[in-house]
């Protein structure tokens, strides 16, 4: 008898053939799935240091085999994953499929893929890695605490397709919400959804966002006259280790989906000046017991909510090393674009970095404020839906990496005690950078805002001074905080606000939109 997961039909369908939950599975069942389905391999995709999702394809000639490579892993070349960061000469590691991650692929129907971790010559998991130094971060976390960190991703993003029909137009930058015939890409945007909601079961909706262009200026072929739609699919909370895989491969599936469309899907920054960036907001719960401990029964924002923003507070100019990586990114953070550009904070404010949405707090069962017939409560409410979002990041961020940061900042916050010289420091700053209103309307108290950085060097400079938030506890390996640093330098943007400012319109434009598109497909 099927579970009542598998009754709907976006649940996993390998939940739907083994009835029982992605953290049940073994090998014995994938490989009952493989001799059922006829699989003709497993595909094992792991993220490297750009952020991008790498595979290896095992073709599967019999089930020895299978078990083999489902029990053992396979070797992969370190050195070639992380150039720069691994020695050639010691460049082995193991890659070791978690078979809660399981999922049939919608773009190979032969076969049965696996998110994997790296491990070492001796079986350890690799300390360097992305994905093991947010394990890390989570668990150091959660021991200082008792706490669960539990995050969500808004991935934004541009799609952009031949212009096959001139008609129902739609105005630039606003298709906030927009739906057919004005917005083209609907369906699209629905098979997208539909295979991340089977593959992570973690998509909370699917819209277009604001951002509309006709006719796409560029010097790159990809993109250049086409027309560009901006959509996302937002995310729903998950352990923030679990969130950092299912968001690499939510880009992985967005582009994937594009390109059988004959259409480009881009995470970059900025596509085109005066029409919105892309964003990658990342949304935050502290979790005790299962239960959210953000808000109190009142709706009130609690003390350990506040100690939270403290934290982000603390590290959000060097977290943007790992969440805005690119210069074009530079060109999204800056006044009256809904992207931030000072460190503060605020409820349901877009000026702010860190904003407290509507959370549904000391609220329930709302539906029967609007529909009178409705006679029945819901059963167990939502328990608390209460987040807090930091909107900084976008779509060159470093998923693994931020994310690990983000975790290193909250374990900053609760493990400030206040001294006999200062209080709190976390619910200082949170105090001191609260915020109403439009901050870009109020010079005043724009002016008296800390400054997030303004080109990749900045960021790069503020990493390696802040460096020890994130090596404590060997967390981080130095190693990582300078390969990123250089990452950043690399860029070499410092003087670019400036460079621009001094060009001639056209000129300006010309750059702007060189350096804008030179990512399109960065991470």
């Amino acid at each position: 008898m099927a579970t009542q997961a598998t009754a709907y039909a976006l649940a996993n369908p390998l939940t739907a053939l083994l009835d029982k939950p992605p953290a049940d599975f073994r090998r014995a069942d994938f490989l009952k799935v493989i001799e059922q389905k006829r699989l003709e391999r497993i595909t094992f995709h792991y993220t490297a240091l750009d952020g991008k999702l790498k595979e290896l394809k095992v073709p599967v000639a019999d089930a020895r085999q299978a078990e083999l490579i489902l029990a053992e892993g396979e070797r992969v070349d370190g050195s070639s994953l992380f150039k720069g960061m691994v020695d050639a000469a010691l460049s082995d590691l193991y890659v070791v499929p978690v078979y809660r991650t399981a999922f049939l692929n919608p773009f190979d129907e032969g076969s049965l893929d696996f998110i994997c971790r790296y491990l070492t010559k001796d079986g350890d998991i690799a300390p360097f890695t992305p994905d093991a130094i947010l394990i890390r971060a989570v668990e150091a976390f959660r021991k200082a605490t008792g706490f669960d960190l539990h995050a969500m991703g808004e991935l934004e993003f541009y799609l952009l397709s031949p212009v096959d029909s001139p008609l129902y137009p739609h105005p630039k930058s606003s298709g906030y919400h927009g739906s057919a015939p004005y917005i083209k890409s609907g369906a699209i945007l629905n098979e997208m959804a539909r295979h991340i909601t089977r593959i992570t079961g973690a998509v909370k909706y699917a819209h277009c966002e604001n951002g509309v262009i006709d006719s796409v200026r560029s010097d790159e072929p990809e993109i250049a006259g086409k027309r560009a739609e901006q959509l996302e699919v937002e995310y729903l909370p998950r352990p923030a280790e679990e969130m950092a895989d299912s968001l690499v491969l939510g880009r992985w599936i967005i582009r994937n989906t594009a390109y059988r469309h004959g259409c480009v899907a881009t995470f970059t920054p900025k596509i085109e000046e005066g029409v919105a960036g892309s964003g990658l907001h990342i949304h935050l719960d502290l979790l005790r017991n299962g239960r959210s401990v953000l808000a109190d029964a009142a709706g009130e924002l609690t003390e350990d909510a506040r100690k939270l923003i403290g934290g982000l507070c603390e590290y959000a100019d060097s977290l943007t090393a790992f969440g805005n990586t690119v210069s074009s990114a530079y060109l999204r953070l800056v006044p009256n674009q809904e992207a931030p550009t000072r460190i503060c904070w605020s409820n349901l404010n877009r000026s702010a970095l860190i904003r407290v949405p509507l959370g549904w707090t000391g609220l329930q069962n709302l539906a029967r404020r609007v529909n009178s017939q409705e006679r029945t409560d819901l059963a167990d409410p939502s328990g608390g839906r209460q987040t807090v979002e930091l909107r900084s990041p976008d779509g060159s961020a470093v998923l693994h990496l931020l994310l690990a940061g983000i975790a290193m900042a909250a374990d900053w916050a609760f493990r400030e005690r206040p001294s006999l010289f200062h209080e709190n420091l976390p619910l200082q700053l949170s105090d001191k950078l609260y915020v109403r209103g439009n901050i870009f309307a109020d010079k005043a108290l724009l002016d008296r805002l800390p400054v997030l950085p303004a080109s990749c060097v900045a960021s790069s400079q503020i990493l390696l001074k802040k460096r020890e938030l994130y090596e404590r506890d060997g967390i981080f390996p130095p190693s990582v905080i300078d390969y990123v640093a250089r990452l950043l330098q690399a860029e070499n943007d410092e003087t670019m606000n400036k460079t621009l400012a001094g060009l001639p319109a056209d000129d300006r434009l010309h750059k702007i939109r060189r350096i804008m598109h030179k990512d399109l497909h960065r991470h």
